[in-house]
């Protein structure tokens, strides 16, 4: 089964926001069965719709339209729809009731232009939405199913996993492809594909391999298509456990597991602590560590020690270790991650000192350059990276090395 996936809307095309909604989307619909032909963006224009809908009819079985659902004059996506498929727009009790209560929930006026979000065309089948005014519609042409969503995020999101992945499944038979993710770290990619060289080559016929590479994890996808699913699944994992016998040590997790949240586990399995002292990564190590639920099991606090001062008069990094080491060394990370031990009374600690650039190089300390360490109170572990020369990868690339080398250090 084809999908293409289309969004609508000139604010992707002249990059005022960033499409995120056609990676979910195409994630989830995988996840199915579907095979992901092609995703595409168009702008606001009656005939770029009514093109792109007849192209991708020739070769899809779905098309899922994302945008111009709005109340605006310039959301035109359901006019056109209308025209396209012969029908006039009406106004639809049901949607009608969800849009009145989505309004007077939220102690705001009913006008004409949140009545007329009630407006859909005849012939469409509605998809409800209950946490915006935009409905989403289902048609169906001879042999492609056409379904038209808003863009706003979490109303997207919400309406597919509540009522579209549902009514895809009842519409459609799906072969049985199974996919398995393994999140690696620490290794790139040119050398783990190395590594693993001989294992891809003996995978068996209709068993894939995908790389996909981040400054926050390495994964690798396998793919299957099977005619018996539990005989696919058998045989994904034992190729898996063969993969873990050659790259055991930079493997941290499966499916769409962080590195945070594997720490965090761990943590909490052992009911130790962690506290952050960070310079160039700014909080984000502890800003990832608080982003999942219950953290406060594993974590208190961290600083953000940005300046020698705080680095000095704080966690208590000596003031010749400063003047003969610099901030980016390490001396520094380990009188860093053991003040913050102190400091925060935990059982663990990280440190993170580095020149995320673009300046701040010096002789010897390009860009890129950062010391982490990592610390319990029996031992202090420094080491040495360079990264690049772009400050955002720069910090997200320290923040998930840190994270690793705790990892790694438990």
């Amino acid at each position: 089964m084809k999908t293409d996936i289309i969004t609508i809307g000139n604010e992707i095309l002249i990059g005022q926001i960033v499409d995120t909604n056609s990676a979910w989307l195409a994630n989830e619909l995988t996840k199915i069965g579907t095979e992901i032909r092609q995703i595409i963006s168009i702008s606001d224009e009656e005939q770029e719709i009514i093109s792109c809908i007849k192209n991708s009819k020739k070769h899809a079985d779905l098309i899922i339209l994302t945008g111009g659902l709005g109340p605006t004059n310039d959301d035109i996506t359901k006019k056109t729809l209308a025209k396209y498929f012969n029908s006039k727009l009406v106004s639809n009790k049901e949607v009608l009731s969800d849009v009145t209560n989505f309004i007077e929930k939220r102690n705001l006026i009913l006008n004409k232009q949140n009545i007329k979000q009630a407006e859909v065309p005849e012939n469409c089948k509605v998809i409800r939405n209950s946490h915006g005014t935009a409905a989403g519609m289902w048609f169906e042409m001879e042999k492609t199913i056409l379904i038209s969503l808003p863009g706003v995020p979490h109303e997207l999101f919400e309406m597919v996993q509540k009522s579209v992945i549902p009514l895809i499944k009842k519409h459609f038979t799906f072969s049985n492809i199974i996919h398995k993710t393994i999140q690696t770290y620490g290794v790139s990619e040119a050398m783990l594909a190395s590594k693993i060289a001989n294992w891809e080559n003996d995978l068996p016929t209709k068993m894939k391999l995908a790389y996909l590479p981040a400054p926050e994890r390495l994964r690798l996808r396998l793919s299957y298509i099977a005619d018996d699913n539990q005989i696919g699944i058998q045989l994904i994992n034992n190729q898996i456990k063969k993969l873990k016998d050659i790259i055991g040590k930079y493997i941290f997790g499966e499916d769409d597991q962080f590195l945070h949240e594997v720490i965090g586990d761990k943590l909490r399995e052992l009911g130790k602590k962690v506290t952050t002292a960070e310079s160039c990564t700014g909080g984000n190590i502890a800003r990832l560590i608080v982003s999942v639920p219950n953290s406060s099991d594993y974590f208190d606090g961290g600083l953000v020690a940005y300046s020698n001062k705080v680095k000095n008069q704080i966690l208590g990094v000596k003031q010749e270790t400063l003047d003969n080491y610099g901030a980016v060394s390490k001396q520094t990370v380990e009188e860093m991650a053991l003040g913050a031990l102190k400091l925060f009374q935990t059982d663990y600690a990280i440190a993170v000192s580095g020149i995320a650039g673009p300046g701040g190089a010096t002789k010897g300390k390009p860009v890129g350059t950062t010391w982490i360490a990592v610390a319990d109170n029996k031992k202090v572990l420094a080491i040495k990276y360079v990264f690049g020369d772009n400050r955002e990868i720069n910090i997200r690339f320290a923040t998930n090395t840190a994270l690793n080398l705790l990892r790694r250090f438990i």
